[in-house]
């Protein structure tokens, strides 16, 4: 398995952004690891105009759905996300044939946004980010044929809980409940996220 740093993540990442025609990156890790602080500081180094993050996040079902599949206690889970949603926005992005528009999550209010996103046209480096981009069953398994290239996240156990448990008290969840959820739902995620390393093109550890 071969293996980067963020430093030679970023510089790998830099000359991803120069492919044609697009290149679709896929970042993976269990809940915690800091995907989305990792694509932000990708995005941040790279250029504005030639690279766009597709975060799988905003394709959680609604809770008034989730509710009514009696799933809403494991939000986050494999069969909480509208999966045939995610893999059409990918085929979309694949063509490369204009802008795409996507849903967006807000952790403040548990829900998305429906096409707060853009894909644009003009990108050339589309670094898609989430748990289950490796998964090969319950209808993710057509997701990875969408990657071009695919980055497993690490970091220590420990401290990956332990940001865990502080994201969702921030986010207004009681500190026993933060702590519950983290080591029960989002646990039993992770040791299914765990699965995909050994399938992913390259390990960044983090720290």
């Amino acid at each position: 398995m071969k293996s980067l740093t963020r430093d030679s993540a970023l510089i790998r990442a830099t000359s991803l952004q120069e492919r044609s025609p697009r290149f679709i990156l896929g970042i993976v890790g269990k809940p915690g690891v800091g995907k989305s602080t990792f694509t932000d500081y990708l995005r941040e180094r790279l250029s504005q105009e030639l690279v766009a993050i597709l975060p799988m996040d905003g394709f959680h079902m609604s809770n008034e759905e989730l509710i009514e599949l009696g799933r809403r206690e494991r939000k986050g889970s494999l069969d909480t996300f509208d999966v045939d949603s995610f893999i059409q926005t990918l085929a979309q992005v694949k063509k490369c044939e204009g802008d795409v528009r996507f849903p967006i999550f807000k952790r403040e209010i548990e829900a998305s946004i429906a096409d707060a996103g853009v894909i644009p046209a003009t990108a050339q480096l589309v670094i898609v980010e989430g748990n289950y981009l490796l998964h090969t069953d319950s209808g993710w398994e057509d997701v990875a044929s969408y990657l071009d290239e695919t980055w497993y996240l690490t970091v220590d156990d420990q401290l990956r809980m332990q940001r865990l448990i502080a994201r969702h008290i921030a986010f207004g969840k009681p500190a026993k409940d933060a702590k519950d959820w983290s080591e029960g739902t989002d646990e039993a995620n992770a040791r299914i996220i765990q699965e995909s390393e050994s399938k992913a093109d390259f390990v960044v550890t983090l720290s």
